[in-house]
């Protein structure tokens, strides 16, 4: 069921990039790279992504930006917000902007899956729960 996943990372730093490619890639998902919110958006408009990785901090347009973008275009897609420790930017924000998780750095591989893990199968509940809702109910 993974390969079926589509995952987009937004990184700016190419060697945290390539350790979530090589992370992600290892349980099975189809991953593609992104060096900046520019590019993501870029991407975003060509292809299909279940979720989306962002660091916040990030030059350009930051991560909370590209939330924001994200959400009020493709408010079906789960993304995962990633602070490093220390930063000025809390999960508390990241959560009331709408993402659906957060990655503190530094991590640990096994917690990248888990919880990319744990936004796919939120986002395939809720994805769910709409198309019941929208169904007609039976009637007799």
């Amino acid at each position: 069921m993974k390969e079926y996943v589509r995952i987009l990372i937004v990184e700016d730093e190419a060697m945290m990039r390539n350790l979530l490619l090589k992370i992600l890639e290892s349980e099975g998902y189809k991953v593609t790279l992104a060096s900046s919110a520019a590019e993501a958006l870029d991407k975003l408009e060509h292809e299909k992504y279940d979720l989306l990785l962002s660091d916040v901090k990030m030059p350009g347009m930051n991560g909370f930006e590209l939330l924001e973008k994200v959400k009020s275009r493709w408010s079906d897609m789960a993304v995962i917000v990633m602070t490093g420790y220390g930063e000025a930017y809390t999960i508390k924000d990241a959560l009331m902007k709408g993402a659906d998780e957060y990655l503190s750095k530094p991590f640990k591989s096994h917690e990248v899956s888990l919880i990319v893990e744990r936004a796919y199968w939120r986002l395939l509940s809720a994805r769910n729960s709409s198309e019941k809702s929208t169904q007609p109910i039976a009637t007799t």
